[in-house]
């Protein structure tokens, strides 16, 4: 009887109000969290050379080189990271959080990049019990040294404000692409991870495995979940006249590899929020089959590399 009972959540949460920060959420509460892959490492590259002897000069001097290239890539690699004055930087930092969800997933890559240590609570999508203190019912919620913050763009402001005290936010072109990505790039995402049958269930395999779901939740979810989100996907096409979903996401990306106009990154020989941004909401995606099919198709691919290297490992802390 539960079973039937967590069945009937499912479907009903699948085409509920808006619970989430942007409308394209609104059908799916429980199922958002399926939308994306988290699955992120950062490469090191690391050289190593046969043992030297006092005969084989010419194995040291090429050791030497290439230890000396492992350094300054190294090297490279960690002074792309951005590292704040520890009078700036934030104590106690909490997100409460789908792990799959892109807004979070924006908050995550700016913690991550300004190397700002966070824990994460992981929320419940149907009992939602985890922030039942608070009177903000969706998620991303930051606490920040006992302050709430919500809404990940407005996090992020704030939080840019509190570790660069004075900065101003005014940027044309970075707040142009800001809202590109809130106002755009995430609506073309549902479906192009709901486009088959396939694809949708490959995605539930994945939050089913991470999410915060009870044993019959997760069950529940992943089939019934696919399927609903499946059906879902195509309303959403409509919505926003989305006439081939493949194709409107390779468009996106070359979007902003034209927006890049050459440059690095948006923000020149660094990231800058509006980098953060577009990178925040493709990497939960990029392990999934539409994340592979728009690096393979577009010239996306070297950009979100160099933005790996920048944001670097993540900042979270584990128990």
């Amino acid at each position: 009887m539960r079973r039937f009972s967590s069945l009937a959540a499912v479907c009903r949460l699948a085409s509920s109000p808006a619970t989430l920060e942007n409308p394209i959420h609104h059908q799916h509460r429980l199922f958002q969290a399926a939308l994306f892959s988290t699955n992120h490492s950062t490469r090191s590259h690391w050289f190593s050379y046969d043992k030297v002897t006092a005969q084989s000069t010419r194995t040291a001097v090429t050791g030497t080189m290439l230890f000396s290239v492992a350094a300054t890539t190294l090297a490279e690699e960690v002074h792309a990271k951005e590292h704040l004055q520890s009078k700036f930087r934030p104590n106690d930092v909490v997100l409460y959080q789908y792990e799959a969800c892109p807004f979070c997933n924006k908050v995550k890559a700016f913690l991550d990049y300004y190397d700002i240590p966070y824990k994460v609570v992981e929320v419940n999508p149907i009992s939602k019990k985890e922030i039942k203190w608070s009177d903000y019912k969706k998620v991303p919620i930051l606490m920040v040294d006992g302050d709430q913050m919500v809404d990940s763009s407005d996090i992020i402001d704030k939080l840019t404000n509190k570790i660069h005290p004075g900065v101003q936010l005014e940027d044309d072109e970075e707040n142009k692409w800001r809202g590109w990505v809130d106002n755009h790039l995430v609506h073309i995402l549902s479906p192009n991870i709901y486009r088959s049958a396939s694809e949708a269930l490959e995605s539930f395999d994945y939050i089913t495995s991470h999410g915060n779901f009870s044993f019959t939740e997760r069950l529940t979810a992943k089939y019934a979940g696919a399927v609903a989100m499946y059906f879902v996907s195509k309303k959403l096409k409509k919505k926003y006249n989305i006439t081939d979903e493949r194709a409107a996401l390779y468009e996106a990306a070359e979007t902003w590899v034209d927006a890049l106009k050459g440059r690095e990154f948006l923000g020149g020989a660094k990231p800058n929020l509006a980098d953060l941004a577009v990178y925040g909401v493709l990497r939960p995606i990029r392990n999934l089959k539409s994340g592979r099919d728009m690096v393979e198709h577009t010239r996306i691919g070297d950009w979100y590399t160099r933005m790996e290297n920048a944001v670097g490992v993540s900042s979270r802390i584990t128990a």
